[in-house]
């Protein structure tokens, strides 16, 4: 379950970044993801949307094993991400997206040195992670995402579209590979499929479900693999966030 998590992604931090997709995309697959967009709220209401908050975690037979909140502002990039350690020590991480300014707090103490450095490393990779369960659906399009069709099944009666996911040179994890289903009724994801990095087939399966509006935009709730749940809640839209929020714990 440990290693399920740990996923790769293409995630910008600017709102407006070009979302061209790359030029091996099948065109079937591209408008699937079109489709996929326009019934999330639409590409406009996305990249205007100004920041987020939302909580991930994940539950083992009804029993939280992890759990951290996140605040996420689109424009200027800076992340905070609190929770606690296995151990039960608190903490916080304020960093910029894909940069290598930010702070960190360990049980309330101040980290500095090359101990802040690690940190800071840990806390892009769970912006990479938690927000990728969320926001899949948002990001087909991006640069370095090749989208592939892959035939088409039915799911609890339901016929859905399936779309192949790689990545050219972009992620933590670039050999990672998804295979989305989207309901053709409602263009809505209903689970994923993924062999991650350094994993072998069979692929492991999600449902993306438990969605909810929020702003004009859908987000899902819950991904559950038999009793194994990662969940993507507490989503907030975010118009303007307080200086504090990236400051200080």
């Amino acid at each position: 379950m440990k290693r399920s998590i740990c996923l790769a992604a293409l995630l910008l931090a600017s709102p407006l970044a070009a979302r061209a997709g790359t030029a091996g995309s099948d065109p079937r697959a591209v408008t699937i993801a079109d489709e996929v967009m326009k019934a999330l709220g639409g590409r406009e209401r996305w990249d205007t949307l100004a920041g987020l908050r939302w909580s991930f975690e994940v539950a083992v037979n009804d029993t939280v094993r992890s759990s951290r909140r996140h605040a996420w502002d689109r424009r200027s990039g800076w992340h905070r991400v609190e929770g606690m350690t296995r151990t039960g020590v608190p903490f916080v991480f304020i960093h910029r997206v894909g940069g290598s300014e930010g702070k960190a707090w360990m049980d309330g103490m101040p980290i500095e040195g090359d101990s802040l450095k690690k940190l800071l490393t840990r806390a892009q990779s769970l912006w990479v992670n938690d927000t990728y369960w969320m926001l899949m659906p948002y990001k087909l399009r991006d640069p370095g995402v090749t989208l592939k069709t892959a035939g088409d099944t039915t799911l609890a009666g339901s016929a859905c579209d399936r779309i192949a996911l790689s990545f050219e040179r972009v992620g933590e994890t670039p050999g990672d590979r998804y295979w989305v289903y989207v309901n053709r009724a409602n263009h809505r994801v209903e689970r994923w499929d993924m062999v991650l990095q350094s994993d072998r087939p069979p692929p492991k399966t999600y449902t993306w479900e438990g969605w909810e509006e929020h702003g004009g935009l859908w987000f899902p709730t819950a991904h559950r693999q038999g009793n194994a749940v990662v969940y993507t809640r507490r989503v907030e839209t975010v118009d303007r966030f307080p200086a504090a929020e990236f400051e200080a714990p």
